[in-house]
C-alpha cells in the first residue's frame, strides 16, 4: 500500500470504532460483534453500512487459489438474497421463504447447529411486490432478529434457534411484508416493512430487545393534519407509500439512525401532487427521502428528499453509507448514497446539508440537482401527466442502483456501486386504492439504457466526483459488494459469475460460476486464522415481469437457485 492508502485505511478503520464506541449509544453486545474484525455482526459489517472488512489474508496477491470449502442448501428457490451473519464460529443465514426460513451453520465447516421453521402462510406470494425473500438477520444480546414475509418479526436463542419472543410489525394482507433485517440500537430493535406499490402508509418502527413490545412507531407519510401533511392532495397520503423496507444505518456520536423510504404512491402523480411547477413545498414528503431518526424516541430530526413528487418509482430506500471524507482540506462526516434516481449524493450527516449530487449513470429526468436549494432542475418532459407521457426517461423504476449494497473501501477512497442502465417510456392512467392490490396508475415499457450495455459495478471517486473504473454487464440487477483490506472487492452478477477484483484498478482476478444469479452482497469472516468469503445465491424470479424484454434476459441468463458457497484459500 502506498501511504496515501494507509492513511485512508487507518482513518477508515479509526472511523469505524468511532461509530462503534460508547455503549451509552449503542447495545453493547451488537457493537462487540459488529467491531470483531473476524466476524461480520450486522447486515453491512457495522452500523456505518461500509462493508468493508479488514481481513486480508486472502488479498489481491493470492485471491487466484481460492477454492470452495462448502456449500450449503438453502432447500428454497426465489429471489435468495440474504448476507450472513458470523458471529464467534457460526454462521447465521436466512432463505427467501417456507419451510426452512433461517439457519445457524459451523462456520468453517458448514456443519447444521439449527434449524428455525415456521409456518408462513402460503398466501404471503400475493402481498410481496417484487417476490419473496429475506436479505438477512440481526444480532444482538444473544439472540437472533428476524423479519418475516408474514410482518412479523421473532427474536430466537442464537445457540439453539428457539423463539423466545415474536411480535406484529404490520398486517401483511395490505402488501406489507417485511423482507430486510433489523438495526439493533441500544435496547430497541428498528425495522421496516415494504408496500410501496399497494398503497400502504409507511412508518418505522422499534421494538423493545428483551419482550418485543412495541416501544415507538414513526409514520414516514404525514396526514394533512400533523406537520407536512399540506405536501399531500387531499387525504391522499393515507395511502401514500414511503416505505422503509430497507436496511438502516446509526451514528453513535450524533445518536441518530438514518433510513431511506419508498417511492409515493399511487405512481400518478395527479392523485396525490398539486405542485407549484418545481415541486416545492407540495412534494409528498417524507417519500423518497433519506430521514434522520431520533432512535430513542422515533422523531425526526431531518430529512433529504432525493426525488421531491416522485413521478418515477425512484424508490428512495437505498443505504446510506457513513464515513468521513477529506472535502475541501477538512474531514468532514458524511453519508453517501446512490440513489435510484440516478444522483450519487454526499451529505454532512451532522446537519443534513447536502454537500455534493452528481450523476453516475445515464439521467434524463433532470439536468443537475442543486445541494443548495434541495432540488433537482427537472427536465419537464420527463415528468409523465395525464394525455403527456414522457419518453425514455432514464433511470428505469429499477434505478440507477437497485437495493443491492454498495460498499467503501477507505483504503483506496471508492465506492464500489451495482448500477443499472435502463431507461423507460412512462404514462399515467386512473387509479383507485384497494388493500392488498397493486396501486400504481402507470405504465412503464422498458427501453435499453445508451452505450449497449445495461448494468455496471463502479468504483466512484465521493470526493473527486467522478468514476474511477468501471466493468460493463450486459444484464441489469446484479449482485451487491464487499471489499476488503486486501485490496479486493467482491461482486457476482446475474448470469452466476462470482467475482474477485483489485479494488484499485478494476482488474479481475478470480470468477467462478455458481450456476444461479447472485444478488446478494458478500460477506467474508475468519475463524481460527482461517479467512472465508461467503455468498448467498439464487437469482430474482419475480422482479423480470415488469421488465419486459430485459426481463426475459434476466431469467434466461441462469435458472433460480439457492445455496450458500463458502470459499478459502486451501
Amino acid at each position: 500500500m502506498t501511504d496515501t492508502r494507509t492513511g485512508r485505511l487507518l482513518a477508515g478503520v479509526a472511523l469505524s470504532i468511532g461509530l462503534l464506541a460508547g455503549a451509552a449509544h449503542a447495545n453493547e453486545s451488537a457493537m462487540k460483534a459488529a467491531s470483531d474484525p473476524n466476524g461480520w455482526g450486522m447486515y453491512s459489517k457495522g452500523y456505518d453500512g461500509t462493508r468493508f472488512s479488514p481481513l486480508k489474508e486472502i488479498n489481491a496477491d493470492n485471491v487466484k487459489n481460492l477454492k470452495l470449502a462448502y456449500s450449503f442448501s438453502l432447500a428454497s428457490l426465489r429471489s435468495n438474497e440474504s448476507s450472513p451473519l458470523v458471529i464467534g464460529d457460526t454462521l447465521y443465514v436466512s432463505s427467501s421463504w417456507g419451510p426452512k426460513y433461517v439457519y445457524a451453520l459451523d462456520a468453517a465447516t458448514g456443519a447444521r447447529k439449527w434449524t428455525y421453521e415456521p409456518d408462513i402462510p402460503d398466501d404471503v406470494l400475493q402481498f410481496a411486490c417484487c417476490d419473496v425473500n429475506s436479505r438477512g438477520v440481526a444480532y444482538a444480546d444473544g439472540m437472533i432478529f428476524v423479519g418475516r414475509l408474514d410482518g412479523k418479526m421473532v427474536a430466537l436463542d442464537a445457540a439453539t434457534g428457539k423463539e423466545k419472543w415474536k411480535t406484529t410489525v404490520i398486517d401483511y394482507k395490505q402488501g406489507s411484508v417485511v423482507t430486510s433485517p433489523p438495526l439493533v440500537v441500544k435496547d430497541k430493535v428498528i425495522i421496516g416493512f415494504g408496500g410501496g406499490e399497494y398503497g400502504v402508509r409507511g412508518s418505522l418502527q422499534a421494538f423493545d430487545v428483551k419482550t418485543g413490545k412495541e416501544v415507538w412507531r414513526t409514520y414516514t407519510v404525514p396526514l394533512k393534519n400533523e406537520p407536512n401533511g399540506d405536501s399531500w392532495k387531499g387525504d391522499s397520503a393515507e395511502h401514500g407509500g414511503g416505505a422503509a423496507w430497507l436496511t438502516g444505518t446509526y451514528d453513535p456520536k450524533t445518536n441518530t439512525v438514518f433510513w431511506g423510504t419508498s417511492n409515493p404512491g399511487p405512481w400518478n402523480t395527479a392523485i396525490r401532487s398539486t405542485g407549484d411547477g418545481n415541486f416545492g413545498k407540495l412534494s409528498n414528503l417524507y417519500t423518497s427521502s433519506t430521514i434522520a431518526f431520533d432512535p430513542d424516541t422515533g422523531k425526526i430530526k431531518w430529512w433529504q428528499q432525493n426525488t421531491p413528487a416522485d413521478a418515477w418509482d425512484y424508490d428512495g430506500v437505498n443505504e446510506a453509507v457513513l464515513a468521513d471524507l477529506k472535502i475541501g482540506g477538512k474531514t468532514t462526516p458524511v453519508f453517501m448514497k446512490a440513489d435510484r434516481n440516478g444522483f450519487f449524493f454526499v451529505t454532512n450527516r451532522e446537519t443534513g446539508k447536502g454537500i455534493t449530487a452528481e450523476k453516475f449513470v445515464p439521467v434524463t429526468w433532470a439536468n443537475k440537482w442543486d445541494v443548495k436549494t434541495g432540488r433537482a432542475d427537472e427536465n419537464p418532459a420527463q415528468r409523465a401527466g395525464p394525455g403527456h407521457p414522457a419518453k425514455n426517461a432514464c433511470p428505469n423504476l429499477i434505478g440507477g442502483k437497485n437495493w443491492q449494497p454498495m460498499s467503501y473501501n477507505p483504503g483506496t477512497g471508492l465506492v464500489y456501486i451495482p448500477s443499472n442502465n435502463v431507461c423507460m417510456d412512462w404514462s399515467v392512467s386512473d387509479i383507485s386504492y384497494k388493500r392488498g392490490v397493486f396501486y400504481l396508475g402507470a405504465e412503464f415499457p422498458t427501453l435499453p439504457g445508451p452505450g449497449g450495455y445495461l448494468g455496471e459495478l463502479i468504483a466512484w471517486d465521493p470526493v473527486a466526483n467522478k468514476k474511477v473504473w468501471g466493468m460493463k454487464s450486459d444484464l441489469p440487477f446484479n449482485g451487491g459488494t464487499m471489499t476488503t483490506a486486501g485490496n479486493l472487492v467482491f461482486w457476482g452478477d446475474l448470469h452466476g459469475d462470482f467475482r474477485a477484483i483489485n479494488a484499485t484498478n478494476g482488474k479481475e482476478l478470480w470468477k467462478k460460476n455458481l450456476g444461479s444469479g447472485i444478488g446478494a452482497g458478500p460477506i467474508t469472516y475468519s475463524v481460527k486464522g482461517k479467512q472465508y468469503v461467503a455468498i448467498v445465491v439464487g437469482r430474482t424470479a419475480a422482479l423480470p415481469a415488469f421488465l419486459g424484454d430485459v426481463g426475459k434476459k434476466m431469467t434466461a441468463a441462469a435458472p433460480e437457485g439457492g445455496s450458500l458457497f463458502v470459499f478459502s484459500l486451501n
